[in-house]
This record gives structure tokens, sequence and C-alpha cells, in this order.
């Protein structure tokens, strides 16, 4: 499965993980808005991956 991720899936995963371990640093950290805020970037992350995906599965016909 990993095999048919491209470059570009693998860094919006990346970004996306690496997005949630900041929040969580925040949040342990007792910064809990900013900590919310970056929280709220992982699903925007995904959610943008998801819609590259489907332009080009539309590309690709």
């Amino acid at each position: 499965m990993l095999k048919n991720l491209t470059l570009t899936d693998k860094l919006l995963f990346v970004s996306a993980f690496l997005s949630l371990i900041y929040a969580e640093t925040l949040f342990f950290n007792k910064e809990f808005f900013q900590a919310v805020f970056m929280g709220l970037w992982v699903p925007s992350i995904l959610a943008f991956g998801i819609y590259l995906k489907l332009l080009q599965n539309k590309k690709n016909g």
C-alpha cells in the first residue's frame, strides 16, 4: 500500500503528522488555544490531499 503513494501524498501525511505532534506539544505545555489552532490544521491538510487526489482522478479519467 505504501508503494502506491506519490511524493505529494507522503509530504501531506508528514505535514499532517508533524502538525499533530506540534499541537500535542503545545497542549502539554499548557498553551491550549495555540494547540487547538494547530490541531485544526491536521484535517485541513488531509482534506487538501483528498481534493488533490480527486483532481488527479478526474484528470486521468
